[in-house]
C-alpha cells in the first residue's frame, strides 16, 4: 500500500473492494491488465461452437464478473496517464529499436545488421533566449550553482526578452524540419559517394528510428538511430564506402545546410521566421554490448524507449488538451510553461492551419513522438499482433481447443462499452498490483542479466 495516509472516503472504498466476495476475480482481472490505471470496461458475451455439430464448446458472459464487467488495459502510451500500459509501450519501443541495431530473426532482421554503419544522433532546437542552466563551470548566468533538480532550470532568465512565440512555432514545425533533414542527408551521402540522388537508392538505403523529447525549456529535440543498409534494407550489405565516418559527416552537413530549414511567414505583430536546427548537434557511433562504450545497443534502445512514454508534461504542462487558460491555474502549471501555452493561444488565429491551440498541451508540437523509416526494423503493430497471437494460443489451450482447426470453430460475440477507470479504492489497489508486477519483472530481469554476465566470463 502507499505510504501516504488515505482519506476516509478512499479508505472506506478500498475496504469495500478488498472485502467483497468477488475480490479475487477482480484482482485477477487487474493483474491481466498489468495493473492498468484506467481500464476499459466491457459488458457482453462470447460463444464458441462447433461448425459441424453446433455443439457449444465454450460460453463466457460478463454477467458473472465483478460489477458485471470485463476490464481491459487502456493501452495509453503516456506514463503520466497509465504507468502500467506505458511500461508495455516502452518495452515494445525498446524491442523495435534494438531489433534495428542487433537484429531479430523472428522479425526477419539478420544479426549482420550489427556490422552496418549506425550512429545515435541528437538534433536540438535553436536558442530562443537565455535560460537558467548548469554549464560546465557550474555557475549559471544568474550567478547561482543550480542543483540538478532545481525547478528554475530551463526557465527564462528574462521572460520579457524570451521568444515564446518562436519556441512554440519551432515545436509546431519540427516534424517538417526533420523531413527536410532526412531528404538532405540522402543528398549529402550521395555527394560523398560520387553518386547522383537518383543513383543512391540502387546502392544504399538510409534507415532510422527516432523519438522526440522536450527539454526543460520546453523546446523539442530529436534522438535518432540512423543506419546505412544495402539497397534492399537490413538484409543487404551496404557498399564498402558507406562508413560511420561518412555517415557522421553527412549528418552534420545535412543539419547545417540551408535547405534544412522551414520558413514561417509574417503575421500580425509576428515577424517572418526561418527555423533551423540548433548548434548543439551530437553524433556518436553505436557500439555492440560489452565493448566499454556508453553508447551501446542496449543503452540506446533503453534511452529511446524511456522518452517514447513522455511528452510535454515533463515541463509541467497538462497531459491532455486544454479547454481554458484557467485550467493552468488549477493545476499549478509553472510560469515558463504557462507562457508557452499562452503563446499558442495568441498565435492560433494568426496561423489557423497550424492548430496551435489544439496542441497547446504539447507546446505546439503536433507530430508523432516516436517514428521510424519503413525498413528500419519491425513495427509496433507487428509486436502487438505477436503478443495477441501468443495470448490466443494460451486461451485455446486453457479452453481445451488447441487440437481443433480454427476453421471448424464458429465464434459469436457481442461486446458493449460500459465505461472506464477505477473507483478511489480500486485505484489504490490497482497501483499496488502494478508496483508488485513491476518489482517481479525487475527481479527477473536482474537475475537474467546476472546469468548472462556469468556466462560471458566463461
Amino acid at each position: 500500500m502507499p505510504e501516504t495516509l488515505l482519506d476516509p472516503t478512499t479508505l472506506g472504498d478500498l475496504l469495500r473492494v478488498a472485502s467483497a466476495s468477488d475480490y479475487a476475480r477482480w484482482e485477477d482481472q487487474i493483474r491481466r491488465t498489468g495493473g492498468c490505471a484506467n481500464p476499459i470496461h466491457l459488458t457482453g458475451w462470447t460463444i464458441h461452437k462447433d461448425k459441424t455439430t453446433g455443439e457449444t464448446l465454450y460460453h463466457y458472459t460478463t454477467a458473472n464478473e465483478p460489477g458485471g464487467r470485463l476490464r481491459l488495459a487502456c493501452g495509453n502510451r503516456r506514463a503520466s496517464r497509465c504507468p502500467a500500459c506505458a511500461w508495455t509501450y516502452a518495452g515494445d519501443t525498446y524491442h523495435l529499436i534494438r531489433a534495428g541495431l542487433a537484429g531479430d530473426d523472428r522479425r526477419d532482421i539478420p544479426a549482420t545488421v550489427r556490422d552496418h554503419p549506425r550512429v545515435f544522433a541528437t538534433l536540438t532546437a535553436p536558442s530562443f533566449g537565455r535560460v537558467h542552466n548548469r554549464p560546465d563551470n557550474g555557475t549559471c548566468r544568474c550567478g547561482t550553482r543550480h542543483t540538478p533538480d532545481a525547478p528554475e532550470l530551463g526557465t527564462a532568465l528574462d521572460p520579457t526578452a524570451y521568444d515564446y512565440a518562436g519556441a512554440v512555432l519551432f515545436n509546431n514545425h519540427a516534424g517538417q524540419l526533420w523531413q527536410r533533414f532526412t531528404t538532405r542527408l540522402r543528398r549529402e551521402i550521395a555527394t560523398r559517394a560520387g553518386l547522383s540522388r537518383r543513383e543512391l537508392p540502387d546502392r544504399l538505403r538510409v534507415s532510422y528510428g527516432k523519438v522526440a523529447e522536450f527539454q526543460k525549456r520546453g523546446a523539442l529535440h530529436f534522438h535518432a538511430v540512423i543506419r546505412l543498409d544495402g539497397p534492399d534494407g537490413p538484409g543487404t550489405t551496404p557498399p564498402a564506402w558507406a562508413t560511420v565516418d561518412l555517415l557522421s559527416d553527412a549528418i552534420r552537413a545535412a543539419a547545417a545546410h540551408s535547405y534544412t530549414s522551414v520558413s514561417v511567414p509574417a503575421a500580425e505583430n509576428q515577424p517572418a521566421r526561418t527555423f533551423r536546427w540548433g548548434s548543439q548537434l551530437d553524433v556518436r557511433p553505436v557500439k555492440a554490448f560489452g565493448d566499454g562504450s556508453d553508447i551501446t545497443e542496449q543503452a540506446v534502445a533503453s534511452y529511446v524507449a524511456k522518452y517514447a512514454t513522455k511528452a510535454a508534461e515533463t515541463t509541467g504542462a497538462l497531459d491532455r488538451r486544454i479547454g481554458e487558460l484557467s485550467e493552468l491555474d488549477r493545476h499549478g502549471v509553472p510560469d515558463h510553461t504557462r507562457r508557452l501555452v499562452e503563446a499558442c493561444k495568441v498565435l492560433d488565429p494568426l496561423y489557423p492551419a497550424r492548430r496551435l491551440w489544439a496542441w497547446a498541451h504539447m507546446l505546439g508540437f503536433r507530430g508523432h513522438f516516436s517514428s521510424k523509416s519503413r525498413r528500419y526494423s519491425t513495427t509496433l503493430g507487428a509486436l502487438r499482433q505477436a503478443r495477441a497471437d501468443y495470448r490466443a494460443v494460451q486461451e485455446q489451450a486453457a479452453l481445451g481447443l488447441e487440437d481443433r482447426e480454427p476453421d471448424t470453430v464458429l465464434v459469436l460475440a457481442d461486446w458493449q462499452y460500459a465505461g472506464h477507470g477505477h473507483t478511489p479504492g480500486e485505484s489504490v489497489l490497482a497501483a499496488t498490483i502494478a508496483r508488485n508486477l513491476q518489482l517481479n519483472r525487475e527481479t527477473a530481469r536482474e537475475a537474467l542479466r546476472d546469468q548472462l554476465t556469468d556466462e560471458r566470463k566463461y
